[in-house]
């Protein structure tokens, strides 16, 4: 609390670098600070950006703008920008800076494509989204295991910076041992010295989603879809504090009570704790020129591609053609 006085938010040293000299948080130097007013309009217009991109992710600015007009609100492009800007939002699709890496940070190639994932602990993947709330936005990080989709650790913050990304790896790491393979994308905070350097540590393959490929990650972006749909918007949380108690009761309930239908209507606990039920494969549809297309596995039980390639050719032929009727259910289990 001391060191927290020492930071002159109108002094001639900006607030970041005096945060860094005493050695204090700015998200608890920003936490103290009276909230600025936020204008009702871009509060409807965010609520209504927010709804419709959990709804169509691939959605861009343009479309956001024909999407409100046709809701009636009138708006230009430029607003749609600053408030998808502010949200940390834009459409799902491959194009120009849409992404930037920090241009310091290392990133890790891709290693999940046609991998099956066969065991607990095998593959943990972790992303950010944002949550509005009526005075600002709040911030949440969850790492889940893909065999399971069980939500491992959680953290939520005002700020987008890596300290609550890290404390919610130590946390997973701590209460649930360590995985083989950690995927996450290629932003700032997961690519961050502080957040791989813990990887390293403990001797765990890095993983990064490949620019433009949506489906990398799918498992946290389903995930997302049922917090806000299943808890966020229904309760509508005005506060931090309130935000961090349901988000509690939330997960408790996705774990151990909300049954998955790609778990085989078991719940994630019960997957996680038996290795039994689980798995999934994301199978890449436009392979490289000159690779072979992976076949699409289910979750256990059942060959590796590589095994799968050294069969005779009419069974793999068969095999494959099977996989291209039921695209949905074999190429990417994450139904809810």
């Amino acid at each position: 609390m001391i060191r927290q006085g020492w930071i002159d938010q109108g002094g001639a040293v900006a607030v970041v670098q005096q945060c860094i000299l005493a050695g204090v948080s700015r998200a608890t130097v920003y936490a103290q600070q009276e909230p600025r007013p936020v204008d009702e309009i871009d509060l409807l217009l965010s609520r209504r950006i927010d709804e419709e991109y959990t709804r169509r992710p691939f959605y861009g600015t343009r479309r956001m703008v024909v999407f409100l007009k046709t809701a009636g609100h009138i708006v230009n492009r430029k607003r749609v920008q600053r408030l998808m800007r502010q949200m940390g939002l834009a459409g799902m699709a491959p194009g120009p800076n849409t992404s930037r890496a920090h241009p310091e940070h290392k990133i890790y190639p891709y290693l999940l494509r046609g991998v099956p994932i066969v065991r607990p602990n095998q593959v943990w993947s972790t992303d950010i989204t944002y949550i509005r709330l009526p005075r600002g936005f709040a911030y949440l990080v969850a790492i889940i295991d893909w065999y399971s989709r069980r939500v491992l650790s959680w953290r939520i913050s005002n700020s987008m910076e890596a300290v609550f990304c890290v404390d919610c790896l130590e946390d997973a790491l701590r209460a649930h041992g360590k995985p083989e393979i950690f995927n996450s994308d290629q932003g700032s905070q997961f690519t961050s010295v502080a957040f791989t350097r813990v990887l390293e540590r403990e001797g765990i393959v890095i993983s990064m989603d490949g620019r433009g490929r949506v489906f990398d990650n799918i498992f946290v972006e389903r995930l997302w879809r049922s917090v806000k749909y299943e808890d966020v918007y229904l309760k509508g949380y005005a506060t931090m504090g309130e935000l961090m108690v349901g988000l509690a009761e939330y997960f408790a309930f996705y774990n151990g009570e909300r049954p998955h239908q790609s778990l085989g209507q078991e719940t994630p606990d019960v997957v996680y704790r038996t290795a039994i039920g689980g798995g999934a494969v994301i199978v890449d549809k436009f392979p490289r020129a000159g690779e072979e297309a992976p076949v699409p596995l289910r979750s256990t039980g059942v060959s590796s591609p590589a095994e799968t390639r050294s069969a005779p050719t009419e069974n793999t032929k068969a095999t494959a053609t099977r996989g291209q009727r039921r695209p949905a259910a074999s190429e990417v289990e994450c139904a809810a």
